[in-house]
């Protein structure tokens, strides 16, 4: 294709084609967006186009300058690449080659302090920088995510049409809307990943409850869950809990949750969750002990080290054996999930 001929033609464009921003991409252009690619590696571009160029209009650029230019303007560019020090690199290479009013979008998990200073120097330059918090995952950010964006509401008329025809839909209902100025999509984002850590906290201590308190297994659990993800519970982090417990290992036969590694971490966001409410004064102790549970965990000698250090002081009892009403057991386990969520 000729320079004149991709020239202004892409409505949105994608730099930082890693699975994230390669499954947004290829959302965009399902739903009859025309895109521009770019990536530093071009590999990654390549691959997308070869393996999914016949799923809408892709304008793949080896140059940040030809993927700038192949943007209609008012230009609105994507960033998907790591959030911190990449993400600022990236900026610095766009900002030289936009115009004013043009648009810079970080659809990563971005600390909301360093999306207040990136959209405080970029206003100043006459740019709109609008840190977005993006839902779902892999498969959300392919098949429909839950999109939160800030800044400002002249680049929220740009975005909105986009964003809410690719975002996931509830009842005819998008799940998107302009969360607020600023660096708010970010700190929604943030907040919505802490509740997160708690609700994922809570659905383990209920399995945990029901297998030692029930003596059942994985497979058991799994059903329970399967059933309660069709009322009050139904939920997609319900729904891949209860196939987990159902996965066998291939390899040993045994249940994928006891051979999994007993090792959790976190990527920060809960962190910060965390260390605002803090700041504010606001008491937000699920999703802080949800947190602190990720760090204990992350800390597998640690741990080992307590459970030799403890060996043999507490009485062995039978747990499974103290429970007289199987069924209402369930049932209260179930009712003490669904209230901690809420306060969560």
């Amino acid at each position: 294709m000729s320079t004149e001929a991709r020239e202004g033609r892409a409505e949105i464009g994608v730099t930082g084609l890693s699975v994230m921003g390669r499954n947004l991409a290829r959302n965009l252009a399902r739903n009859g967006f025309t895109v521009a690619l770019h990536n530093r590696s071009v590999a990654r571009t390549r691959s997308l186009v070869a393996d999914h160029g016949d799923e809408g209009d892709f304008v793949p650029s080896e140059s940040m300058a030809d993927f700038v230019a192949s943007l209609r303007r008012p230009r609105a560019v994507i960033i998907m690449v790591k959030a911190g020090a990449a993400t600022d690199a990236v900026i610095d290479e766009l900002v030289p080659l936009l115009d004013q009013d043009d648009i810079i979008i970080d659809a990563g998990n971005a600390h909301f302090a360093d999306t207040a200073r990136r959209e405080h120097d970029l206003t100043a330059k006459g740019l709109h920088f609008v840190g977005t918090g993006v839902s779902g995952g892999e498969e959300g950010a392919l098949r429909g995510p839950s999109i939160m964006p800030g800044g400002s509401v002249e680049a929220y008329r740009k975005l909105g049409p986009i964003f809410e025809k690719i975002a996931a839909q509830v009842d005819g209902v998008p799940c998107c809307t302009h969360v607020g100025p600023g660096a708010a999509g970010h700190f929604v984002k943030m907040v919505h990943n802490g509740i997160e850590y708690a609700d994922m906290q809570l659905i383990a201590e209920a399995y945990d409850l029901l297998r030692s308190g029930l003596g059942a297994s994985p497979a058991e659990i799994a059903e329970i869950f399967q059933e309660w993800n069709t009322g009050d519970l139904d939920s997609f982090l319900i729904q891949i809990t209860a196939e987990v417990l159902a996965h066998v290992d291939g390899a040993t036969g045994k249940p994928f949750v006891d051979v999994v590694a007993d090792r959790a971490e976190q990527k920060g966001t809960g962190r910060w969750t965390v260390q605002s409410a803090l700041d504010l004064g606001i008491p937000i102790t699920g999703i802080a002990e949800a947190t602190f549970a990720r760090s204990l965990s992350g800390n597998v000698a640690q741990r080992e080290a307590a459970r030799e250090a403890f060996a043999g002081r507490a009485a062995d009892v039978d747990v499974a054996g103290l429970v007289e009403d199987r069924k209402q057991f369930v049932e209260d386990v179930r009712n003490a999930l669904y209230a901690s969520k809420i306060v969560a």
